[in-house]
C-alpha cells in the first residue's frame, strides 16, 4: 500500500483530527487481529486468508500508545476494538484495561466497545467488563441454525447466543446486533431477527452488503438496500416510524410498535436501525479513523492507500512525529467513497484490496 496522499496539510500539528472538509474525528476503530474463527460468505473466502504473522501485529504497548495519542492529544472520545475476531487475542483484557486507563479532555474514560462474533464471549465477558469494556456489537445474521451455518460456514449459533447471554449477565450494555442484509431468504431471516431482538432487549442494525469481501464476490445489483429491508419488515407486519439519525451516527433508526412476530409470540415496542453505506452513504458525517492490526492508518473504510504507523513506532518516533503522520493523513481524507479518484467504479466505490477482516470493522 502506498502512503496516504498529502493535500496541503496544516504546518503545525492540530489538537484535533480534522480533514479539509471540516469533519472532526471522535471515533477510533482499532483492530487487534485479522484472524477470525468464522468464514462468513460476504467477508472472506471459504478457506480463509493468509493471516498476519504474530510479530507484525501491534503489541499491547503499541496499541496503548496510539490510543493515548488519539484520546489525550487528538480529541477522540470513543474506541472500538475490532478484528478479525478480537476475542482471538489472549491479551484482550490487557488491551481493554490500557484503553480504560485513558482520560478524555473532559476527564472521562473513553467509551470502549468491542465488535465480535461472540464465540468465547461467555467465558470472558465478566473479565472484559472488569477491565473497562462498556459494550459489545455482535454479528448475528440469522437465528435459524442451518441458515447461520450457511452464511458463516460454521455451525456455531448456539455458542454465539451463549456468548451474548454472558455479555448481558456481565452488564455490557447496550448490546447491538449487526446483521448483513444479503439476498436470499431475507424475508424469513429479517422479521425473525427483529422480533427476537426486541424481546431480548438487543438493538438490531441491518447493514447493507459492502464491497469488502472476497475479490469478485460483490455486485452493486445484488445489494439489498435500506428500503428493501424496511419493505420486508413491513410486509411481515411490523409498524415502523422514522426516528432519524441521533447524533448523526451511521444507523438510521425506526421506531417499532409492539406487536406479534412471525412465530406467533408478542414483542415489545423498540427500535431498529439500517446502516445504508451503499445506497445512502453518510460520508459527510464521518467521524472515524481506523488503524489495522499491523499498524496501517486508514482514513476511510474504503481507502486504497494508507499510512504506516507501526514502522515509525518501532523505529523510535516521538509523539510529535506520530501526530504529524496522523493529522496529515486525516487532512487528505477524501470527501466520500472513491469520489476523489477518477478511476472509481461507476457505482461510486473504489474497492480496497483488503477484506473487512484485514481492515477492522
Amino acid at each position: 500500500m502506498s502512503a496516504q496522499a498529502v493535500v496541503a496539510a496544516p504546518a503545525a500539528v492540530p489538537d484535533q483530527l480534522v480533514d479539509r472538509f471540516g469533519r472532526t474525528v471522535r471515533d477510533l476503530r482499532l483492530s487487534v487481529t485479522d484472524r477470525c474463527n468464522l468464514r462468513c460468505t460476504y467477508c472472506m473466502p471459504e478457506q480463509g486468508l493468509e493471516w498476519l504473522p504474530g510479530p507484525q501485529l501491534l503489541t499491547v504497548d503499541e496499541l496503548a500508545r496510539l490510543a493515548r495519542l488519539a484520546v489525550e492529544r487528538l480529541g477522540v472520545e470513543r474506541i472500538r476494538l475490532t478484528g478479525g475476531e478480537p476475542l482471538l487475542r489472549r491479551d484482550l483484557e490487557e488491551i481493554v484495561a490500557a484503553m480504560a486507563g485513558l482520560r478524555t479532555r473532559g476527564g472521562f474514560k473513553p467509551d470502549i466497545g468491542l465488535t465480535t462474533n461472540a464465540l468465547g464471549l461467555e467465558r470472558r465477558a465478566a473479565g472484559l467488563r472488569a477491565a473497562g469494556l462498556d459494550r459489545v456489537n455482535v454479528s448475528i445474521d440469522a437465528l435459524d441454525p442451518g441458515e447461520y451455518a450457511r452464511l458463516t460456514r460454521r455451525d456455531r449459533l448456539g455458542d454465539v447466543l451463549r456468548g451474548v447471554a454472558g455479555a448481558q449477565d456481565a452488564g455490557l450494555s447496550p448490546i447491538k446486533v449487526n446483521a448483513v442484509a444479503v439476498p436470499g431468504g431475507l424475508d424469513e431471516r429479517a422479521p425473525r431477527l427483529l422480533a427476537e431482538c426486541l424481546r431480548r432487549g438487543w438493538q438490531l442494525r441491518f447493514i447493507e452488503h459492502m464491497p469488502l469481501g472476497p475479490r469478485g464476490s460483490w455486485r452493486a445489483g445484488d445489494v439489498v438496500g435500506a428500503q428493501q429491508v424496511l419493505a420486508v419488515l413491513r410486509r411481515a407486519g411490523f409498524t415502523l416510524a422514522p426516528a432519524g439519525r441521533p447524533d448523526r451516527r451511521p444507523a438510521a433508526l425506526w421506531d417499532v410498535a409492539a406487536g406479534t412476530g412471525p412465530d406467533g409470540l408478542d414483542y415489545p415496542a423498540g427500535r431498529v436501525g439500517v446502516i445504508a453505506s451503499v445506497t445512502t452513504p453518510f460520508c459527510a458525517d464521518c467521524d472515524r479513523t481506523r488503524i489495522t492490526a499491523n499498524g496501517r492508518l486508514l482514513t476511510c473504510l474504503f481507502s486504497t492507500t494508507d499510512t504506516d504507523l507501526r514502522g515509525p513506532l518501532r523505529a523510535g518516533a516521538d509523539d510529535e512525529e506520530l501526530l504529524r503522520l496522523w493529522t496529515t493523513a486525516t487532512w487528505g481524507k477524501p470527501r466520500a467513497h472513491g469520489t476523489d479518484d477518477p478511476q472509481a467504479a461507476p457505482d461510486g466505490f473504489t474497492t480496497p484490496t483488503r477484506t473487512m477482516s484485514a481492515i477492522g470493522g
